[in-house]
């Protein structure tokens, strides 16, 4: 493999692992945007997709079918989340909001060890999704190509959403003033129900496709992917959408050439090394790439 096409694989794995981030940073983002929320709950919501589709195929449905079920169950789940856990403590200290998050991902982590038990369990993905593209000697996941195209689409679909719709201008209102917005005459609680609601859709994406490239699922898989969620939205700049994407690819980016440049003694240590270019680029940059000191805007 020459040079260009070595580089050109890695930045397709760096492409497509940032495409997930991505979609995961963005629930975080809307939320915090509007809320001033850290919901490290979201990230259960991979689970709940998860879990719903396996049930589903082994019940014999079809894996798309299965996939969308999942999808849906994690919306649901999200807007029971805001429901029930979140909108009673509405104007609440944000330090109780954030116990209540932490409290609904032990509920959830728990429940699910209670259903399905600690153990892992294999993830069918179809074929389409194991299968290789060979380009000369690049080889490319299909798995990696479809993550790409769909956080492309969806990335589209929910830029046009915020800047063209009314209720995307009344998210953008929200996230500016919660309260100048209720005063005038916005309904807050569609709004942020459908800030969760979308949240919880690109969760459960991102659980099938986390779920296919690791080829199995837990109860506690969600962890990971929340962790490098919020990670990306503190390098972007908290509450923002285009930091939140910027910080998730860079991210991406940044993971996949330390496994490219560290020795194979501390790749294992890869995580390690993100936190610590994380801190790094804080002492320059306090608020992230596209971070300010006012109130963040989506």
């Amino acid at each position: 493999m020459t040079s260009t096409e070595l580089l050109l694989q890695q930045l397709i794995n760096a492409v497509s692992i940032g495409s997930l981030y991505a979609l995961m940073a963005i629930g975080l983002a809307m939320v915090f945007g509007i809320l001033r929320l850290i919901n490290f709950a979201h990230g259960d919501l991979i689970m709940v997709g998860s879990y719903v589709t396996l049930l589903l195929m082994l019940l014999g449905l079809p894996f798309l079918l299965a996939a969308a079920a999942g999808v849906v169950a994690s919306t649901i789940a999200g807007l029971i989340m805001e429901r029930v856990a979140y909108r009673p403590l509405r104007g609440a200290h944000e330090i109780a909001m954030l116990l209540t998050s932490f409290s609904v991902t032990i509920f959830l982590e728990n429940l699910a060890i209670i259903l399905f038990r600690p153990t892992s369990r294999a993830f069918p993905a179809p074929a389409v999704l194991r299968s290789v593209i060979e380009i000369g000697q690049l080889r490319v996941a299909g798995l990696d190509l479809i993550a790409i195209i769909v956080a492309a689409v969806l990335l589209l679909g929910l830029t046009l959403f915020v800047r063209r719709t009314n209720v995307g201008i009344a998210m953008r209102a929200a996230s500016q003033d919660l309260l100048a917005a209720r005063l005038m005459g916005i309904n807050v609680n569609k709004v942020i129900a459908t800030a969760f609601a979308i949240g919880s859709f690109l969760a459960g994406v991102v659980g099938l496709l986390w779920s296919a490239r690791v080829g199995k699922i837990d109860p506690l898989m969600g962890f990971n992917p929340v962790l490098k969620a919020f990670v990306a939205s503190v390098i972007g700049g908290l509450g923002s959408l285009p930091g939140a994407v910027i910080g998730a690819y860079v991210l991406g980016g940044l993971e996949i050439l330390l496994q490219g440049l560290l020795p194979s003694a501390l790749t294992p240590y890869r995580d390690a090394f993100v936190f610590a270019i994380l801190i790094a680029l804080l002492l320059f940059r306090p608020n992230g790439i596209l971070g300010s000191t006012e109130r963040e805007k989506i």
